[in-house]
């Protein structure tokens, strides 16, 4: 099973009509998508589907503005007119923009990279991955309180050749593939979920079949049961200041919400708002500002193997890079594209443009935003916490609008007593204020505890797009930290 084949031939020959029509820069994206998605519920087998898209984005720029148009009729007249109309819409543009808007420079590539697997999901029977997502499924299930038990897996291959009027032509293959559970529980009035290996679809990695394996959906489905029978059970934390200790899956979403979001540089800039607001780490602070402690070191690296913020080259044709956001506690580096980074006057390009399909222009967005690992073993950091929490796994958030006032809960919490890990507490809830939160951190484990998620769901723009984006971490503590429970 393949993605349809790229029309190679014309889009030479748009880049050839671009560079007559006298345009200042332009690039063509020409995109293919396969994306099957299975999904099990209480023993049956609830939905199958499998979506495919194909077509053409064009992006033009003329006298300092921007033009954008796609098409999915491949075809040399259709194509013709999609070019038509980027060119118009970016001289439309230019009657309001009186701003130049100059782009950093890059070599031109001409390469072809494929993303490594040892399995091609889309080769694997139906049959054979139904019955392994059947299989766990029917583990979650048992005792009346369990209420609802789905299970799911998702698979990508994607085709992308990008093209520009300065000579790049680069193609590349990439294929993820991901699974997950969700168990829910209820008691009276007390209802609790439980998911693994992460919640909100978040176990996707730009690997085949062999990683959904890797998962072992059905061990992970017999400890969320037991897990989230305990919980109908516990007891809530106490509220107050305290040490908490979050795993990896739980500083995926802090790194997504309070670090990833605030370090793209359009939103610092105030070029995006609309959807999920702006930043607090404006220009000025770049290289100033102390975003956390010494502990804290977090990175954007698009060439980390098996993340599915990784490729070979950005949308814009910027090769992928490891960029250093913050460097022991102190913010020094953004997310950025051409534009955004010539505005800052940088040298180049940090390799972040990147767009969800063929149809919409690329935007500034996260790669695999990472806090680098620390030394410290899980018992070093429990040790001297007289008492305090170990949280997992999200389960809801919120954030204002420039990024600093935050509270999460998680599905599920352990109270920590004189170093040692004690009994499962429900509803935890945890708050703080971005750069004082990160300032608290005392400790960060080692690379052995170190693990890369992927979050196939990153929302940004209008139109919305929804990017796969990767996070890596470790276990994380922080001192002085409000806990309560959640409502």
């Amino acid at each position: 099973m393949t993605t349809r084949a790229l029309p190679r031939e014309l889009v030479a020959q748009l880049i050839r009509d671009l560079k007559r029509r006298g345009v200042d820069y332009a690039d063509v994206r020409a995109e293919s998508l396969l994306h099957e998605s299975l999904v099990a519920e209480e023993g049956r087998v609830s939905s199958i589907s499998l979506f495919e898209s194909a077509g053409v984005g064009i992006r033009v720029l003329l006298n300092g503005s921007w033009g954008f148009a796609s098409t999915p009729h491949v075809t040399r007249q259709n194509l013709t007119k999609t070019l038509a109309h980027a060119i118009e819409l970016a001289k439309a543009c230019a009657l309001i923009n009186k701003q130049p808007r100059p782009l950093t420079p890059v070599k031109p590539a001409k390469v072809h990279h494929a993303s490594r697997f040892d399995i091609d999901p889309f080769d694997v029977p139906l049959s054979k991955k139904l019955d392994y997502l059947l299989w766990a499924n029917t583990t979650l299930l048992g005792p009346d309180t369990i209420k609802r038990a789905t299970t799911h897996m998702d698979f990508f291959k994607r085709h992308k050749l990008f093209c520009s009027t300065e000579g790049a032509r680069i193609e590349q293959t990439l294929i993820e593939s991901g699974g997950g559970l969700e168990v829910v529980a209820q008691s009276g009035h007390e209802v609790q979920t439980r998911s693994y290996p992460n919640s909100h679809h978040g176990a996707l990695a730009q690997a085949g079949y062999e990683y959904v394996k890797s998962l072992d959906l059905v061990g992970g489905a017999k400890t969320a049961q037991e897990e989230v029978l305990q919980l109908l059970r516990a007891e809530p934390p106490r509220a107050g200041e305290t040490t908490i200790i979050l795993d990896p899956t739980q500083v995926v979403m802090q790194l997504h919400e309070s670090c990833g979001h605030p370090v793209e540089l359009d939103r610092a800039l105030g070029q995006e708002l609309s959807y999920a607001g702006g930043s607090f780490l404006t220009p000025e602070h770049l290289g100033k500002l102390r975003y956390g402690s010494d502990q804290v070191t977090i990175v954007a690296d698009a060439t980390v193997p098996g993340g599915v913020g990784s490729f070979a080259y950005d949308d814009e044709g910027v090769p992928a890079q490891r960029v250093e956001l913050v460097h022991k506690g102190r913010f020094v580096g953004y997310l950025n594209s051409r534009e955004s980074a010539a505005r800052l006057q940088l040298a180049a390009s940090g390799g972040a443009m990147r767009a969800d399909g063929w149809s919409v222009p690329p935007l500034v967005r996260m790669t695999n935003v990472n806090l680098e690992p620390g030394q410290a073993t899980l018992d070093e950091l429990y040790h001297g916490v007289t008492h305090g929490y170990l949280l997992s796994t999200n389960k809801s958030w919120s954030i204002d609008d420039r990024r600093l006032n935050f509270q999460f809960t998680t599905e599920i919490g352990w109270e920590i007593v004189n170093g040692k890990v004690g009994a499962v507490v429900k509803n935890p809830l945890y708050t703080g204020i971005t750069p004082k939160f990160w300032g608290r951190c005392t400790g960060v484990g080692r690379r052995t505890d170190w693990r890369l998620w992927g979050v196939p769901n990153c929302a940004k723009g209008e139109p919305m797009q929804l990017m796969h984006v990767g996070h890596g971490s470790s276990f994380a503590r922080f001192d002085g930290t409000t806990v309560a429970p959640a409502k």
